[in-house]
């Protein structure tokens, strides 16, 4: 008997002892995630109400919370698989939809199906290229972008909606060109043009005192004059990966 008895405890201290699993979510990042995510929101509302400048500086907002938030979570330990997918689904918001909405609203409902069919174009495309980025995770060059990132292609075509608004030039008269910008930026994003990340930059090594003077001219440039610099800004990475990769073609075939 007493065999018995010491066998079944055996068994039983052998048997694993189910862990409950931790269901909280950690809140800090995932607050600059649910900013990103109002930003690409509001921006809808304010389109829908013929408040594009409004529109283009909530997506920029988002931009800079979205930046934010993985970076945060590193710096605080709180990275999670939660965290990651609710990012996904923030940037498809913000950077997918919201920009599309935003350029249709404003010009390429002058176009009629064409002009909706381009919209459906980049928030597919943005699908896409957040799809290929998160099964890439882990595998791919960290130094390169496969693709141009999709807050990249929502701050050039919310970028293009900006300066042409605060240039007095009307969506009806910029129809066919913001046809192109938005086909292209969906191209772009689904392409196998290679684009710097910058992730290999290393910030906390010292630099030059000049590098700060630097970066002071810069925040005042764009203060002076945002909608112009900003879409500059975002206009020249995006031409600069194009370039690249046609650069690399001609020098293949030479």
């Amino acid at each position: 008997m007493d065999n018995q008895t010491d066998l079944i405890e055996q068994e039983t201290s052998d048997q694993e002892i189910p862990v409950k699993k931790n269901r909280g979510i950690y809140l800090l990042p995932n607050l600059f995630t649910t900013g990103a995510l109002f930003g690409g929101f509001y921006a809808v509302i304010a389109a829908m109400n013929g408040h594009f400048e409004a529109a283009a500086m909530a997506i920029f907002i988002a931009m800079v919370l979205d930046g934010l938030d993985g970076r945060v979570a590193r710096m605080t330990h709180t990275e999670s698989d939660f965290g990651a997918e609710y990012d996904s689904l923030s940037d498809m918001v913000s950077f997918g939809v919201a920009p599309a909405l935003v350029m249709y609203t404003w010009s390429l409902s002058n176009l009629g199906k064409v002009g909706w069919v381009a919209c459906f174009i980049y928030v597919v495309s943005a699908a896409l290229r957040l799809a290929r980025f998160n099964t890439q995770v882990g595998h791919a060059d960290k130094r390169y972008f496969q693709g141009l990132a999709s807050p990249v292609a929502a701050g050039f075509v919310v970028g293009f909606v900006w300066l042409c608004t605060e240039n007095n030039y009307s969506g009806e008269q910029m129809s066919y060109l913001a046809f192109l910008v938005t086909i292209g930026a969906g191209i772009l994003m689904v392409s196998n043009v290679k684009y710097r990340s910058f992730k290999d930059l290393d910030l906390k090594n010292k630099v030059p005192f000049v590098s700060i003077l630097i970066m002071v001219l810069i925040f005042t440039t764009i203060v002076y004059q945002p909608p112009f610099i900003l879409f500059a800004i975002f206009a020249l990475y995006t031409f600069s990966g194009l370039f690249g990769y046609l650069l690399r073609k001609i020098n293949k075939i030479k």
